[in-house]
């Protein structure tokens, strides 16, 4: 699954990875979480665009929101046969920018130990994911996505059981066009990443609060963690030797 993710790597270096013409000018985001704006690339009739989308998808037959789950992500199994999914799988597939997302991995000592997920060099990927436009009794609009998973691959499975699926470079433009691709036609698309596309390390728990929201929250946790040195203790001082010249121990 899919829960908190990273996107950091400059808005221009986003629009050449993801190919469409607007200049998006976001700040960089380290702990971007469920119901925040999150960034989306989608395709149009004139070729792909750039938006801000409300993460946590809401079916636009859903009546009243507050009674609705927060569906911030999509089984990629079921995705084309599910109410709340089947709609946009069939005609309003997005891709969704990122370059790291957490995961926690329990312990054994009670507290999960958060792990950041990335790419070996940094660079930024996308994940599938699904938009729809709920439209309120009152007249308003608001375009919300979800993020489409799968089994994680064996890299990631001791972290959690599901992972994001990442769209291919390759696979961008065939993922976008709905007309021309049904859901059975990328069907092979959601699957696991290759197991060396991403580097997985443990993290400091600064993450799990969302106000915390700065680079320090990748540190890696052995880096974080790592106390300063000690001043060396001076060894204790030892008695005069008595009159037998026996050593008497403190």
């Amino acid at each position: 699954m899919c829960g908190r993710f990273s996107l950091t790597v400059p808005p221009e270096e986003i629009r050449e990875f993801l190919g469409f013409p607007e200049q998006p000018n976001f700040p960089p985001r380290y702990n971007i979480a469920p119901t925040q704006p999150i960034a989306v690339v989608m395709r149009g009739a004139d070729g792909r665009h750039f938006t801000l989308m409300r993460w946590g998808l809401w079916p636009s037959w859903v009546k009243d929101p507050k009674d609705f789950p927060t569906l911030i992500n999509a089984r990629g199994e079921s995705v084309a046969v599910k109410p709340a999914f089947r709609a946009a799988m069939r005609r309003r597939r997005c891709l969704i920018p990122a370059d790291g997302f957490y995961e926690w991995q329990a312990s054994g000592k009670g507290q999960k130990i958060p792990h950041l997920i990335r790419r070996p060099d940094g660079g930024p990927f996308a994940f599938a994911g699904l938009w729809e436009t709920w439209m309120g009794a009152a007249g308003e609009e608001i375009d919300t996505a979800t993020i489409v998973t799968t089994t994680a691959n064996d890299k990631l499975k001791p972290l959690h059981a599901r992972m994001p699926v990442v769209v291919a470079p390759e696979d961008f433009a065939r993922w976008l066009d709905s007309d021309a691709n049904p859901p059975e036609a990328v069907a092979d698309i959601i699957r696991p990443a290759q197991g060396d596309f991403f580097e997985a390390f443990p993290i400091s728990t600064r993450v799990n609060s969302v106000a915390n929201d700065d680079p320090d929250i990748q540190t890696p946790l052995a880096e974080a963690a790592t106390p300063p040195a000690e001043p060396r203790k001076k060894p204790p001082a030892r008695k005069k030797k008595s009159d037998d010249d026996q050593m008497t121990l403190l």
